[in-house]
């Protein structure tokens, strides 16, 4: 796709990954909309990047939705390409009995249900532009969970699934599916792990995995597996219960923890 002079709208774009391609995005002569739930860390995000438009809204609620649709629409009758990167991942075990049942199944409301609302409510509009893209952000954990996170990997391996088909259903348009299954980088969304559940892995900085991605996106690359992403859907394919078996390590840990 070509990656000038489209205007993109990016959820939870204050921080990570959504940042900086937001970032990026504009160095390279895009107009760029982002969103976020929280209105202070999208001030914080406007006086970092002045160029960037900032919209409150939550991926998790469907009226917010409609009412992004309808602001950012109006004001920006060009928009062609969603960026649906919203997202959080927690460390659950499920053992555990204290959770709401509401409260558990948050990440599959941001995660899963969050892009697939915003693509269809996007979509007619997107098919009306003259070139459009869609870029559903999973995870290489969409390929081999990581079981002390078991919502946000089956969120994730749902976002995959779904991406594969919607690019097969929009194959006859005018609108191209990406999907970037992001490695484990250095973001705010693992801080609330200890450094010993991600032991064997190395977080690859967040400008590199992007600058990845964004050259992905230029060469049409629809399926992107920066670093050990890429390495997780080969093992999944040559020795799934081997890589399985390593990503399990930390539950031992978690086990302990629990009974300690």
């Amino acid at each position: 796709m070509n990656t000038t002079s489209n205007t993109v709208l990016i959820t939870g774009g204050t921080s990570g990954i959504g940042f900086e391609l937001a970032r990026q995005l504009l160095d390279l002569g895009n107009t760029v909309l982002v969103t976020g739930r929280d209105q202070a860390k999208l001030d914080d995000a406007k006086k970092k990047l002045p160029k960037l438009h900032t919209y409150q809204s939550d991926v998790g609620d469907a009226k917010a939705i409609n009412a992004l649709f309808a602001q950012v629409t109006g004001e920006f009758p060009a928009l062609n390409v969603i960026v649906n990167n919203a997202g959080l991942m927690r460390k659950i075990n499920l053992q555990k009995g204290e959770h709401d049942l509401a409260e558990i199944s948050v990440e599959i409301e941001t995660n899963l249900i969050g892009p697939i609302r915003m693509v269809q409510r996007f979509l007619p509009h997107l098919k009306a532009q003259p070139t459009a893209a869609i870029l559903n952000v999973s995870s290489g954990l969409a390929f081999v969970p990581l079981p002390i996170s078991p919502v946000y990997c089956a969120a994730k391996a749902g976002l995959h699934s779904f991406t594969q088909s919607l690019r097969v259903q929009l194959k006859n348009t005018n609108i191209k599916v990406f999907e970037l299954a992001a490695p484990l980088t250095k973001t705010t969304l693992v801080d609330a792990f200890d450094p010993e559940d991600m032991k064997g892995s190395t977080a690859m900085p967040v400008d590199q995995m992007v600058a990845f991605a964004v050259d992905a996106l230029r060469r049409d690359r629809f399926e992107i597996r920066p670093g050990q992403s890429n390495m997780l859907k080969i093992m999944n394919r040559i020795a799934p219960q081997f890589i399985l078996d390593q990503l399990s390590k930390p539950i031992d840990r978690m086990l302990a923890q629990s009974s300690g």
